[in-house]
């Protein structure tokens, strides 16, 4: 053994955990983001590597060194290739991942202590147990959530008695997990403690209508994170266990802000089948007609307002057009109109995904403003641009008390002298609940792909000189 490995192998965990921390702070604001995930990649480089002097870690060194190699050539290629638009599937597949090998590091303590090769206390035989379920939960509904983001899913399924099936086969896992305490671990035991954990990730996840993936997928970081959390005390490391909890509180905020930001209460999203109101029903029918615009006479109202906001939703995101759309703004900012973008907090398919799409086109940070700081400004805009959003936009929320979403709080682009809408089509969008903002008096719709109605716009405003 290495003198002085006792006390260097904590100083460096610990020493990576005050990292982790600093870094998640930094990752609080997007000034600061880059900064933060750079201090995490080191505190997590630093627990990787004095990991190979562990005095616990004994051989094994070479399938160590082929799974970092590997893994992390699977992820540098993967983060360089993966679409904007693919980003949320990418999020929710990593959350699975470390869903899944906490739970893969409970089933390999579970037989060693079934084999006699280790020994534990009751009180972590029970956290071990514990998060053996979470993040078995967090796996499987994480790949289902994947596969509904990738388009590989598209129906939610649902079926009578649902919520006390799966009520009944999450007790049946507890009730496993508890026989585990009682009595010891065994492989039979084990593999159907395991599938029924899956299973109830599963059974959680299908009925989700795809309007509540936000929700979901910072639903699963925070089960990921308190599952590596839980692990790291059975593994007696306390980086490990500090860096899990951290995520895991972090997660657990961020559901309750999604779920309020959705008009949800946390224990509506845990437990009574979200998503199914998007599906279930689409409110009253709108009245009035539609009313479309052409892209010069759209360039015209922008080139010659004096406040402009754009709200930017997820066919952003599918037509790739945030680099035309701040050239836009760059364009228009130079006639002198005031441009700012206004987001949502579900906006998109993942949380922050529209702050992550403005700042990769270079969108200054102080140009983006959340709901509650924006929605005072909408009276006195002239324009307010809306570019492939639905549900965050949509005046049902508070017109029409028969609708899914009715309290859910909305960006006020109705209140706005003048809204423009870009959509491909008349459809009612994701969700399937129809709009009343594209049937308003001051709503006019500029239909086509938003990367090239973005040109258009551009060149119409070019052509006034």
């Amino acid at each position: 053994m290495i003198p002085g490995i006792d006390f260097f192998v904590p100083a460096v965990y610990f020493a990576a955990a005050v990292m982790f921390i600093y870094g998640l702070k930094g990752m609080s604001s997007p000034v600061t983001a880059r900064s933060g995930m750079i201090w995490a990649g080191v505190a997590m480089l630093l627990a990787v590597l004095v990991t190979f002097i562990h005095p616990k870690v004994e051989g094994n060194y070479l399938l160590m060194v082929i799974a970092l190699v590997s893994a992390s050539a699977l992820a540098w290629w993967w983060a360089k290739v993966v679409a904007m638009t693919d980003m949320p599937q990418m999020i929710a597949l990593y959350n699975g991942m470390g869903g899944g090998s906490a739970a893969a590091i409970a089933a390999v303590e579970l037989l060693k202590l079934h084999s006699g090769q280790a020994q534990m206390v009751p009180t972590t035989l029970l956290v071990a147990s514990f998060g053996a379920i979470i993040g078995s939960i967090a796996f499987s509904g994480s790949l289902i959530a994947y596969a509904k983001l990738q388009g590989w899913m598209r129906k939610s399924w649902r079926f009578p008695g649902q919520q006390v099936f799966n009520l009944l086969v999450f007790a049946a896992t507890i009730g496993l997990g508890v026989w585990i305490f009682i009595d010891g671990p065994t492989p039979t035991l084990l593999l159907l403690f395991f599938s029924l954990a899956l299973l109830a990730g599963v059974l959680l996840t299908v009925p989700i209508g795809g309007a509540d993936m936000p929700v979901v997928i910072s639903l699963y970081n925070a089960l990921t994170g308190l599952a590596v959390g839980f692990k790291g005390y059975v593994l007696e490391i306390p980086a490990l266990m500090i860096a899990g909890i951290v995520v895991g509180a972090a997660g657990t905020l961020l559901t309750q802000l999604m779920a309020k930001a959705m008009n949800r209460s946390l224990t509506n999203v845990l437990f009574a089948g979200f998503g199914k109101a998007d599906e279930d029903a689409t409110g009253a029918a709108a009245s009035g007609e539609m009313r479309a615009i052409d892209a010069t006479d759209a360039a015209i109202q922008m080139a010659y307002a004096e406040k402009v906001i754009i709200v930017p939703g997820y066919g952003l995101a599918v037509a790739q057009a945030q680099h035309k759309i701040w050239e836009l703004t760059e364009l228009l900012t130079s006639r002198g109109v005031k441009v700012t973008f206004a987001i949502h907090p579900v906006a998109g398919r993942m949380p922050g995904h529209m702050n992550v799409l403005l700042a990769e086109a270079g969108v200054p940070y102080d140009l983006i403003y959340d709901l509650e700081d924006i929605n005072a400004q909408f009276p006195t805009t002239d324009v307010a641009l809306v570019i492939g959003a639905n549900d965050v936009v949509n005046p049902a929320a508070r017109k029409d008390t028969s609708s899914p979403i009715y309290g859910m709080p909305i960006l006020d682009v109705d209140r706005a002298r003048n809204c423009i809408v870009v959509k491909r089509g008349q459809g009612t969008g994701f969700s399937g609940i129809e709009n009343l903002l594209f049937f308003e008096d001051n709503t006019r719709m500029l239909y086509g792909d938003a990367q090239k109605v973005a040109q258009a716009l551009i060149s119409g405003i070019k052509s006034l000189g």
